[in-house]
């Protein structure tokens, strides 16, 4: 298992309904918190639109445990910003049988 190198300062977001004011709502990302990750490419791909082409990278992030149910644990359906990179969580599961650190499967989206 290669060595862990927390050197990438990233902010969790969580999904948040906001009242629309007319009975319906719209969703917006609010900050959970801040965490350093370990940050590898895994793979990408280009997807073809009908107005553009975006490319989908995915990426391995590794961040330290926290407790289940704790804010500071990342979940499927958050996601993590790195300035003006977004990487959505996909899949998260421990990495070691110690359960020192959370592997988090992401895809990052953006335009070519």
């Amino acid at each position: 298992m290669k060595r862990v190198h927390l050197n990438r300062k990233l902010v969790l977001e969580a999904p948040e309904r906001v009242a629309d004011g007319a009975g319906g709502y719209s969703e917006s990302w609010a900050a959970v918190g801040t965490l350093w990750a370990d940050v590898s490419a895994r793979s990408g791909r280009e997807v073809g639109g009908t107005a553009t082409n975006l490319t989908q990278s995915g990426f391995r992030i590794v961040v330290r445990a926290a407790p289940v149910g704790t804010p500071a644990r990342p979940v499927a359906g958050q996601r993590f910003r790195d300035g003006t990179r977004v990487f959505a969580i996909e899949a998260v599961y421990e990495r070691d049988v110690h359960g020192r650190f959370l592997t988090c499967h992401v895809q990052e989206e953006g335009g070519l």
